[in-house]
């Protein structure tokens, strides 16, 4: 049985629903960003024990087929972004990477997200890249040029002008301010 799981966006995420599903006795075989598959639920677990578990632990258990694809696309976006898996080809932009993983037309794909987040996906995956950003800036290993190469900017000044209208700041002033701060994932 597969579950549909919103808001794991990183491997602690996955540890956690792993740990506690094991705790009410449900033994996953495969834990993936956004996706749990489970043999099969005790006669003494039901789904709705299943959702109020992950709901205690910051996440939620979706069963709606649009839903679940706008989870399918989040994570999709994060695993590329944020962890950097490099699923895109070459050039390819963030609408034809979507259409060609999920087989459906960005129009629909776009309109579901929207509708669902209450942002467009080129807004949610900015958001991603920017939180990126912030990231590498805060450990200060990646010159600017580095940072913007590895998340695909097509230079450094088109990545510092997205930072600036998304953050208020320049990446500079980003770096040097004490309390730089980031948001979780999940609240993008």
């Amino acid at each position: 049985m597969k579950l549909i799981v919103k808001n794991m966006v990183c491997d602690r995420c996955k540890r956690v629903v792993r740990e506690e599903l094991i705790k009410v006795g449900l033994i996953p075989s495969r834990v993936e960003l956004g996706e749990v598959e489970v043999d099969e639920l005790p006669a003494t677990v039901t789904l709705d024990d299943v959702r109020q578990l992950l709901q205690e632990n910051g996440f939620d258990l979706v069963d709606d087929r649009r839903q679940s694809l706008v989870e399918h696309m989040k994570v999709l976006l994060i695993n590329e972004v944020q962890h950097l898996k490099g699923e895109r080809q070459a050039n390819e932009n963030y609408s034809t990477f979507l259409e060609r993983k999920l087989g459906y037309e960005y129009s629909y794909l776009s309109g579901l997200f929207s509708a669902s987040e209450g942002q467009t996906v080129e807004k949610y995956s900015i958001a991603l890249k920017i939180e990126k950003v912030k990231e590498w800036l805060r450990y200060d290993e990646l010159t600017l040029s580095e940072i913007a190469w590895r998340l695909n900017y097509s230079s450094v000044q088109h990545l510092s002008n997205q930072f600036r209208q998304v953050t208020g700041q320049t990446p500079g002033q980003f770096r040097k301010a004490a309390q730089a701060e980031r948001r979780p994932l999940d609240m993008l």
